[in-house]
């Protein structure tokens, strides 16, 4: 399907969140005949993480335009009689191949998903709260205590799309790209004798025979100081870096009005000043329009232009289809050495990281400070270790009492003037203060 601008995606910002952790459970054993039974709360489930993979029937990001937001599942609550909650499923996000993926806020690439099927996890769930089975002591054989699960990563991407094609056709604006690409391919492009016709790239599969092709691009023409910006230049020069094969096209006509010799060391030198790895791609040279020159006109512009450009030059017509099945039985053969250079690569093996558990220190400063109803604790670390424990439980707000006992807790209040019977704050919790 040709691509319209309106549909061409390339820039997208999305938000991510993993799935949180399920909580543990307080449970006991409740059976006929087992009076005492001991505790066996579950574990929750992980929750589940948000993974991109490349997906070589897309083309563009276009299905991001509209949905920006992406949530994993969340892991579920553990149960009694030991059983573990069930993780949250994982959230698979198709991208186009050619998708690199960056922290929005950093502008840190976390990955570039230049092969089919590559994949990378860009938001971990959370781990699942441990249950009260595992709080059992030698002093504490009914503990009333569980964790609650992990908060899974969430963070804002920026998806940038690099067209992957095996060749593009790369050139001034108006020099016959887009009617070089519909006389070789099934594409259909805008064509019309003004700059600038084609504004987004266009992709057209060149058929060699029956079970030979190879995919073609149409990139929008360059200008002079492309690698700066303009004419939108930067834009379109991202895209040519993931073409095999580069086929710079020039109008031997000079119908333009424009110096051919010229015109092909500008584009040159803007490929060397966008990418040392852009400029050293495999090049064919095509000179286009020779319908409009008669035989002498032709063979002296043909031979000044491999003098200069050292190297052999393709002589076509699309618009007469004059040379076309030379010209794309040379960019196969042209993307066949270029492939040949990639079989080493590989695609390393997905490996799916461990969910979210951050750990919580028990050796920790807080603050203290007093407020009309009593004196109320606070730091980041008491904040995590609400954030893993529910007061609620018996054994848990004993145990976090200790902890903060143990990193001076009474002294500080003393030191604050607190006397028996004031109120301390803990997050929404109250204790009464005694000496």
């Amino acid at each position: 399907m040709f691509l319209q601008r309106e549909d061409f995606v390339d820039k997208v910002r999305i938000f991510v969140k993993a799935g949180d952790g399920g909580d543990g459970v307080v449970s006991f054993r409740r059976e006929k005949y087992v009076p005492k039974g001991g505790p066996d709360g579950g574990d929750g489930g992980d929750g589940g993480f948000v993974i991109l993979r490349a997906n070589l029937n897309l083309s563009t990001l276009l299905n991001f335009k509209h949905q920006k937001k992406f949530v994993a599942e969340d892991g579920q609550n553990g149960k009694g009689k030991k059983q573990s909650g069930k993780s949250g499923k994982d959230l698979i996000i198709d991208v186009p191949v050619g998708t690199v993926v960056k922290d929005a806020e950093s502008g840190e690439i976390l990955a570039d998903l230049d092969k089919p099927g590559m994949m990378v996890c860009v938001a971990r769930g959370g781990k699942g709260g441990r249950g009260n089975l595992h709080f059992t002591t030698s002093v504490l054989r009914a503990p009333r205590i569980a964790e609650k699960g992990d908060e899974g990563e969430s963070r804002w991407l920026e998806l940038e799309l690099k067209l992957l094609a095996d060749a593009g056709l790369i050139g001034f604006p108006n020099v016959g790209k887009s009617s070089l690409i519909a006389a070789m391919s099934n594409a259909k492009p805008k064509i019309a004798d003004y700059p600038f016709t084609t504004l987004i790239p266009n992709l057209g599969v060149v058929k060699i025979d029956q079970t030979h092709e190879f995919l073609l691009a149409d990139i929008p023409g360059l200008i002079e100081k492309a690698s700066e910006g303009a004419g939108l230049g930067n834009l379109f020069l991202r895209h040519i870096e993931r073409c095999g094969v580069l086929v710079h096209v020039v109008d031997i006509s000079c119908s333009e009005g424009r110096d051919f010799l010229k015109d092909y060391d500008t584009i040159i030198d803007e490929l060397h000043k966008y990418s040392q790895k852009l400029s050293e791609k495999p090049q064919i040279l095509v000179a286009n329009k020779i319908d409009l020159l008669d035989e002498k006109q032709l063979q002296e512009r043909i031979s000044a232009l491999e003098k200069h450009a050292n190297q052999k030059v393709y002589p076509v017509s699309a618009l007469l289809r004059l040379n076309i099945e030379v010209l794309k039985k040379r960019i196969f053969e042209m993307v066949g050495k270029s492939k040949l250079s990639l079989e080493k690569e590989f695609i390393p093996a997905f490996e799916k990281p461990k969910p979210v558990h951050r750990k919580i220190e028990e050796k920790f400063d807080f603050q203290i400070r007093k407020t009309t109803d009593g004196y109320e604790i606070y730091s980041q670390q008491v904040e995590n270790w609400l954030s893993r424990y529910s007061l609620d439980q018996r054994d848990a707000v004993a145990r976090f009492l200790e902890i903060l006992e143990k990193n001076g807790l009474s002294e500080k209040l003393r030191e604050m003037g607190a006397k028996d019977g004031d109120t301390v704050w803990i997050g929404n919790h109250s204790f009464e203060y005694r000496e």
